[in-house]
């Protein structure tokens, strides 16, 4: 009976402690990385806007895909 009330005033002790303490300091996390935007254009057949860099141009127009490339404007 002595052992267990020694051991309950130390987990009280050490709980208290643990409590006490300061929280080790953190950076704050870095904010994420987004993509400027890019600039848009729209498919000459269609009408899909995409990224400028994705499109496929022809005779200054530009396309979503190479079917509608082949296809020329509406």
């Amino acid at each position: 009976m002595k052992y267990l009330i020694v051991l309950a005033v130390l987990a009280v002790a050490y709980a208290i402690w643990r409590g006490q303490r300061s929280p080790p300091s953190q950076r704050p996390p870095a904010p994420p990385r987004i993509a400027p935007p890019q600039p848009m254009v729209t498919c000459a057949h269609c009408g899909v806007h995409l990224p400028r860099d994705d499109a496929l141009c022809k005779d200054g127009r530009s396309y979503c895909s190479r079917a509608h490339r082949e296809q020329g404007p509406a």
